[in-house]
């Protein structure tokens, strides 16, 4: 019996050290992007869009920290200015469809009846169409540019932050302090307000968190296929797509941008589980 109890403290222990080390290691990924983004917007080795042929392919520690591409762009710059690139528009674009979604779980869980179901068929129409394909169809009417991959990669977040959030807020309408802000007369707008989206909130925070991974994966896709910033703002995307012609001589041009997104998606998909292990209650009792 004592064997048994100090392997499951053992486990616990292990158990609980892995989701710290999520947390840790997620956390200071997203830091680190973040502080290269925003030192991005003050300083870079040299102006991303200055090109200087002369010194064009040249390789990691030649000329420059991580060398040059076919122009002569300096692949460091690059790199920075396309991180606060793709984490700018990520953000912006789940901030805009979890705030959208957000709000119509929770009113839908409030109305229930033909609002809940219209809500759904609306999330499986927009479901239907992905956000590649999306913003094929906003460039014809828009334009390639930072508003069109904000806008398709917004509008594939709302169905996602909608159902997420209808299905805890129902859970939340099912409580007993719930039942009892009804009882006293609180309408369905207060108690949504005041209680069933406070109680929430942590699942929409870990949600968000790991659709920001999901929105630079996509964002990376669209400036891929030039749907993104337009140039000559560098994103990790492009430069995925100019290094093609370039593999088998310059190699540095496609690992460097590829490793920067994965780098990305890992960081944010740790910090949405050290996030949900620590603000879940039942993740913890687990």
């Amino acid at each position: 019996m004592a064997l048994a109890s100090t392997e499951i403290t053992v486990r616990r222990r292990r158990v609980r050290m892995s989701r710290r080390m999520n947390l840790v290691v997620g956390g200071a990924v997203v830091a680190f992007l973040v502080g290269i983004a925003l030192l991005s917007l003050v300083w870079t080795p040299l102006p991303p869009a200055k090109m200087q042929i002369i010194h064009k392919l040249q390789p990691p520690f030649a000329f420059g920290l991580l060398g040059t591409d076919q122009f002569g762009r300096d692949v460091l710059s690059m790199l920075m200015v396309g991180c606060w690139n793709s984490l700018s528009i990520a953000i912006a674009s789940v901030a805009i469809g979890g705030t959208l979604g957000s709000v119509a779980g929770v009113s839908a869980a409030a109305l229930r009846g033909p609002f809940e179901s219209l809500l759904m068929r609306v999330c499986d129409v927009i479901f239907a169409l992905p956000p590649i394909l999306s913003a094929m169809m906003l460039g014809a009417f828009l334009g390639p540019g930072r508003l069109t991959a904000v806008i398709a990669i917004a509008t594939f977040m709302i169905p996602v932050f909608a159902r997420v959030t209808l299905a805890s807020a129902l859970q939340a309408w099912s409580r007993d302090y719930v039942l009892a802000a009804r009882a006293i007369g609180n309408t369905r707008f207060t108690i949504s307000v005041r209680h069933v989206l406070p109680n929430i909130a942590s699942q929409i925070i870990v949600q968000a968190t790991i659709q920001l991974g999901l929105a630079v994966l996509t964002e990376a896709g669209l400036s891929f296929l030039g749907l993104g910033i337009a140039p000559p703002a560098p994103t990790w995307g492009r430069m995925l797509a100019d290094a093609q012609t370039y593999l088998a001589l310059a190699p540095w041009l496609a690992i460097l941008p590829g490793l920067a997104i994965t780098l990305s998606v890992f960081g944010f998909n740790m910090l949405g589980d050290g996030l949900r292990d620590w603000l879940d209650p039942r993740e913890a009792s687990r």
